[in-house]
């Protein structure tokens, strides 16, 4: 998904390139003679919209979808509840036993299910399935 993105996105700076490109030539081509003035909306256009363009691009390809992780995250943090099964941004996988507060929660963690307090936001995500390791043994 993220090679088609960024080839989308190394496509359409190279259309704005060559419209910018394009707009300068036709700018030039179009002068008015020596005593003549050139307009100065011509070239504030010729000027700025190659920058609003680019300006839209990084938006549309790095704002947005950035905007849109933040708030699932966000979501995902204030659904939390006891009993869900997480995993930590260190990769501990535990489960929730008690929500001191708004910032932190307290995870079981392993066999013996040991207490250990977390910051809410040092959950990565809420784990669909357990995974536990009961065969390995580690010394």
């Amino acid at each position: 998904m993220k090679s088609i993105l960024s080839r989308i996105l190394a496509l359409v700076l190279c259309l704005m390139l060559s419209l910018s490109v394009v707009g300068f030539a036709l700018a030039e081509e179009a002068a008015p003679a020596e005593g003549e003035a050139t307009s100065p909306i011509a070239m504030l256009i010729g000027t700025f919209l190659p920058m609003i363009l680019i300006v839209v691009v990084f938006w549309l390809f790095l704002i947005r979808p950035q905007r849109k992780k933040d708030k699932k995250v966000k979501e995902m943090l204030a659904a939390l509840k006891v009993g869900d099964r997480v995993c930590t941004i260190g990769g501990i996988y535990g489960t929730i036993t008690n929500i001191r507060d708004e910032n932190t929660v307290t995870l079981a963690i392993g066999p013996q299910d040991v207490p250990v307090v977390f910051a809410r936001w040092a959950i990565r995500n809420v784990e669909e399935i357990t995974v536990e390791n009961d065969s390995e043994v580690l010394a």
